[in-house]
């Protein structure tokens, strides 16, 4: 898994590619909680070049999303979610969550 980051104004994009399961969630986790620790809560993921998401990666995106949302303060968003990605969520439950994108800066205006 490659993760890249590009900042805005008013957000924050996260490019994921690859693989998010549990041997790399950790480190998708330890991104967006540096993220977080700086003050930045409007976080757009980038799932277009996603190939899989586990569980735990699922988990790691309630996770942060729940922290963005207190108080307030921001929002987890999802861009370029590919068919079988959303399904994952759909399966989970976890549609209602989030809100999803067609790309990464419609998500970025968005906020």
């Amino acid at each position: 898994m490659e993760i890249a980051t590009r900042e805005f104004k008013r957000s924050t994009v996260v490019e994921v590619s690859g693989r998010v399961d549990s041997a790399t969630a950790p480190q998708l986790a330890a991104v967006l909680n540096d993220l977080m620790e700086q003050g930045q809560y409007n976080i757009v993921l980038d799932l277009g070049d996603t190939d899989f998401i586990s569980s735990a990666g699922l988990r790691v995106l309630i996770d942060v999303q729940k922290t963005c949302q207190r108080l307030n303060r921001g929002e987890l968003v999802l861009a370029n979610v590919s068919e079988p990605i959303w399904r994952s969520f759909d399966l989970a439950g976890f549609v209602p969550l989030f809100n999803f994108y067609d790309d990464a800066m419609e998500a970025v205006g968005s906020f």
